[in-house]
């Protein structure tokens, strides 16, 4: 049976921990990773009645996509939902964790599973972040090259996009002197030496800078490589807020958002009255993503599908862009079956099963 930290692993591989948002807390909220796991509920918010379906089922871990921690706790007394569903949690030796923000800013993750339901094309982030990125830059052995770039790509570095194994390399010549202390692959002691070497640089995730750094000094043929890690203020084009993309085909204003509410199955869409034009690039966010407005505007997306607005929000739409606001939870639903997809694929020797408990706090009064 694979432990619970098999599974937090594979998780933390799709969606890393460092894309995050400061604000969150994701990852392991409870429970000992190293337990073996007997069974996981995923759902989209942990309450009470999800532990007692995981209890109930023999099942020792819950993946949800909202933290059920989110906010400091400084007592645990079972004055409200969270204290008593964490002590349940506890006494029966559940584990509880969360992938948040971090699954909504990957390609793969929260938008981008809105964007397939609809069946958008030419998809792109919305909102790309910046500052993830670094450049590593070494030298290298003109005829150790190639080893030493197969063990940095192997540990995650020199991928762009759809490209994978990418660097650069310009030839030159390096020097060094050994001192008696020294045990040099080339080279004596107190001797200057010269040697034919490459220039590498190679672009890397800032997350996996102790992976990178390891691989290249394993690969690497000289007792001390030189090296130096640069951060980049690039934007990562593939993780950041939103996504924004195209329909095949155009649609009126009321056949998209009939289109949009069938799509989705929804009860309910608050829209901008105001815009009256065609349909045709879509931009989207599951969750709360009115910060997203003038990014969608500025994509020339026709329509912002979101959750959250405020009421004087909609008025900064004006007539440039329709938004419908289709609700936190109904928004974000779709997310469930997304992480059973990645668990099951990965493990199949385990049960992964949605959870049962219908858990939005909101109805919607229908006279």
């Amino acid at each position: 049976m694979p432990r619970i930290a098999d599974l937090i692993s594979h998780l933390e591989q799709i969606a890393p921990l460092a894309y995050q948002e400061d604000y969150d807390n994701c990852g392991l909220l409870t429970g000992n990773r190293q337990h073996e796991c007997s069974g996981v509920v995923v759902c989209l918010d942990v309450v009470e009645a999800v532990v007692d379906e995981a209890i109930v089922k023999g099942f020792n871990l819950i993946v949800a996509h909202h933290p059920v921690i989110f906010k400091g706790l400084k007592k645990l007394t079972g004055s409200n939902y969270v204290e008593r569903l964490l002590i349940k949690a506890i006494q029966h030796n559940i584990a509880i964790y969360a992938v948040h923000t971090n699954l909504d800013n990957i390609q793969d993750g929260v938008s981008g599973m809105l964007a397939q339901k609809l069946n958008l094309i030419h998809t792109q982030v919305l909102l790309p972040k910046k500052g993830l990125l670094a450049k590593l830059v070494t030298f290298v052995p003109v005829d150790a090259t190639q080893q030493v770039l197969d063990g940095i790509f192997a540990s995650g570095a020199g991928s762009i996009g759809n490209y994978s194994e990418c660097s650069y390399s310009v030839s030159g010549i390096g020097s060094f002197k050994p001192n008696t202390r020294a045990n040099p692959a080339i080279g004596a002691a107190n001797q200057l030496e010269k040697v034919a070497e490459n220039r590498i640089e190679i672009i890397y995730p800032k997350y996996l800078e102790s992976r990178v750094v390891a691989a290249l000094l394993a690969a690497h043929p000289y007792e001390v490589p030189a090296y130096d890690l640069i951060p980049l203020e690039n934007k990562n084009m593939e993780v950041g807020s939103g996504f924004v993309g195209e329909l095949e085909k155009s649609m009126p204003k009321e056949e998209f958002m009939t289109y949009l509410s069938k799509t989705l199955s929804l009860d309910c869409i608050r829209y901008t009255t105001a815009f009256q034009g065609e349909i045709k690039k879509v931009a989207l966010c599951g969750g709360s993503g009115s910060f997203l407005l003038r990014n969608a505007i500025a994509s020339k997306a026709d329509v912002l599908i979101t959750a959250d607005f405020k009421y004087h929000d909609f008025f900064d739409a004006e007539d440039r862009i329709l938004i419908c606001d289709i609700g936190h939870y109904e928004s974000e639903i779709h997310t469930k079956e997304l992480l059973v997809n990645v668990l099951t694929k990965k493990f199949t020797n385990i049960a992964v099963i949605l959870s049962s408990i219908h858990t939005n706090p909101i109805g919607y009064y229908k006279l």
